[in-house]
Order: C-alpha cells, then sequence, then structure tokens
C-alpha cells in the first residue's frame, strides 16, 4: 500500500468519524442543564440494585459487558508485552548487583509501602461504596509493591513479585468475570446481570449483587497485569543481557527504520 492510499483511507474515515461526532454533538442536552436522561436512569438503577457509588453500577452492572472489553484490553497488553520481551537466546540474565540507597529513602518507601498496599486494597473493598475501584485499586497495590525497588534493591522486589504467579493471577481474574457473566447465562437471565446474589444492605461492603465480586475480580486482573507489565520492562533494564555480556542493543527494526 502506497502512502498516498495510507492518506486517503485516513483522509475518508477521519471524515467519517468528524460527522458522527458532530451529529452526535448536536443531540447533546444543553450544557450545564439540570436534567439527563441517562444521568437520572443510572442513578436510580443503582439505588434500586442498593449502589451507593453509580459508577461503580454503571461500570459492574449496567454496562459491565463494557468494562469485559476493558478488561480484554489491558489483558491483551500483557500478553503482547510477555511474548515480545520474552528472553531470547542470544540474551541471558545477569543478577543485579546491590544498590546502595539513601536512609532517607530506605526509610520512607519501606514505612510507605504497607500503607499505600492497604489503600490500594481499600480502594478495591470499597469500590461499590466510594469513589475508586478495582481498576484505581488494582493499580495503586501493584505500583506499592515496586516501592521495595526504590527502598531496597530490585532483588528484594524479586523475591516478592514471582511473575509466573501474577501471570497466573491475571489469566484466574480474567476467568473469573467471564464466570461471573455466564453464570447469570444459566441462571436463566442474560449475560453479566445483575440478579443472582441478594442485593444486602445499602451502603454496606455486602450491598449491590455482584457488583462486589466483579469489583474484586478487576481489582486482582489489573494489580496482576501492571505488575507483570513493569516486570517484563524492569528485567530488560535491569537483567537481561547480551551473551558477550554487555546490555542488549535495540536493532534499528525496534527503532522504527
Amino acid at each position: 500500500m502506497t502512502r498516498r492510499v495510507r492518506l486517503w483511507i485516513l483522509a475518508v474515515g477521519g471524515a467519517g468519524l468528524a460527522v458522527l461526532l458532530v451529529a452526535a454533538c448536536l443531540e447533546l442536552p444543553g450544557f450545564g442543564g439540570g436534567q439527563h436522561p441517562y444521568g437520572d436512569r443510572a442513578v436510580r438503577e443503582s439505588l434500586a440494585r442498593h449502589t451507593a457509588n453509580t459508577v461503580s453500577s454503571v461500570i459492574f452492572d449496567q454496562r459491565g459487558f463494557d468494562t469485559l472489553g476493558e478488561m480484554t484490553i489491558l489483558f491483551s497488553a500483557v500478553l503482547g508485552t510477555v511474548v515480545l520481551l520474552r528472553q531470547t537466546r542470544e540474551e541471558h540474565r545477569a543478577r543485579p548487583a546491590p544498590a546502595q540507597v539513601a536512609v532517607p529513602v530506605r526509610r520512607y518507601a519501606l514505612l510507605t509501602l504497607p500503607v499505600a498496599l492497604l489503600t490500594g486494597l481499600y480502594v478495591i473493598a470499597h469500590g461499590q461504596l466510594s469513589p475508586g475501584g478495582g481498576f484505581q485499586g488494582g493499580v495503586v497495590a501493584a505500583t506499592a509493591l515496586h516501592l521495595l525497588y526504590l527502598g531496597a534493591d530490585y532483588r528484594a522486589l524479586e523475591r516478592i513479585r514471582p511473575v509466573g504467579l501474577y501471570e497466573v493471577g491475571d489469566a484466574l481474574a480474567a476467568s473469573a468475570y467471564l464466570v461471573l457473566g455466564v453464570a447469570g447465562v444459566l441462571a436463566g437471565t442474560a449475560f453479566l446481570a445483575n440478579t443472582l446474589l441478594p442485593y444486602g444492605t445499602f451502603n454496606t461492603l455486602s450491598s449491590g449483587g455482584a457488583v462486589p465480586l466483579l469489583n474484586a475480580a478487576i481489582g486482582m486482573e489489573v494489580a496482576c497485569a501492571v505488575v507483570v507489565l513493569l516486570a517484563r520492562f524492569l528485567d530488560q533494564a535491569v537483567e537481561i543481557e547480551e551473551n558477550n555480556g554487555t546490555p542488549a542493543e535495540p536493532t534499528s527494526e525496534e527503532n522504527g527504520e
């Protein structure tokens, strides 16, 4: 395909997208209006299912299928990273030397790590009650583990980060989300329908029906995915070397040449 053809395809696609965006904007309600049909329905359905956080109700209940797509994108990114950054025949793993860390940095990182980890787990567990949820809490929990890299060294991080275990956790969490969706079909309703569990008492951890379970599955998937992604890139930067003992240089193809 020539450059001219690619530009024409881009122009036609961009023009079509622009037309759709303009048509959608013309149908939007007035700016700053006090009524919004979708918002009113979303809040009403959220309260009917005893989910205090309307955003979580939308993500994991009313539009749970969209969240499945977002999770699939992240899972695919992890899978692609694992395949592309795998160790090749021309490379070997070199154990990183112990790192010297300033005492104030070490103390701050090691004191902050458990607090950040608990904060991430708290955000996941209370996703149906307050702002946050599986996506946000999963990122916080995963990055909290890497404070050990800053406060100690890479070898200390590796001891609490068995990558294979996190890869399995990522796959299990993604499967759990699918299983919860299929369970609705087997029960005679719809995929990801929030009808399997009682809605519980409003504004408690057990409220929201299946929302807490779906939220927990996403939290586990995101946390494991971020750990695996960072592990693969850190391995390339810290441990992976060519067989002659020098760090692997990027090829012309990797540089886009």
